[in-house]
């Protein structure tokens, strides 16, 4: 498939909308290279996960929300965030685009391995990097009853 992801933040990844279902994304992408079911006990979450492996992504539908797409996880070197290729830019490219677009960084976490997070809540995304250099990228839908700060719902990946 010649795919060009596109992340559409707070409204779905390029044709999915957010609150679809797993029928929708197969109509759109086709079948998956894998699918798995990931539980979290502490967060009382179950999501259904399609990996389209060779197109770089991963989607999330929420198992105790009648299986509704919540969020993606992409590492496709050509992804399209506001128009812009994403991957190759750094921290400090990225974050000025966000703020372009209404987002402000509201988090920032180096974990002992290196790893860095860079969380803008209000727009439901986390850019991971390392060695300086954009790995992946996880987004999902808001959800105003989540108790996770922002108001978003974080699934197991």
């Amino acid at each position: 498939m010649d795919l060009i992801p596109e992340i559409k933040p707070l409204v779905g990844f390029c044709a999915l909308e957010f609150s679809l279902l797993p029928e929708d994304a197969e109509k759109i992408f086709g079948v998956p290279d894998e699918t798995q079911v990931l539980t979290d006990d502490i967060l009382d979450a179950e999501s259904y996960v399609m990996h389209y492996w060779e197109n770089g992504f991963s989607l999330f539908f929420d198992n105790l929300d009648g299986r509704k797409f919540s969020s993606v996880e992409v590492d496709h070197e050509d992804t399209l965030l506001f128009g812009v290729k994403i991957f190759g830019m750094n921290e400090k490219a990225i974050t000025a685009l966000m703020n372009e677009n209404g987002y402000k960084l509201t988090d920032s976490e180096t974990h002992d391995w290196g790893e860095k997070r860079l969380s803008f809540d209000n727009a439901g995304i986390d850019f991971y990097f390392e060695n300086n250099r954009l790995q992946s990228i996880n987004f999902g839908v808001a959800d105003e009853e989540a108790d996770e700060p922002g108001g978003f719902q974080y699934f197991p990946n």
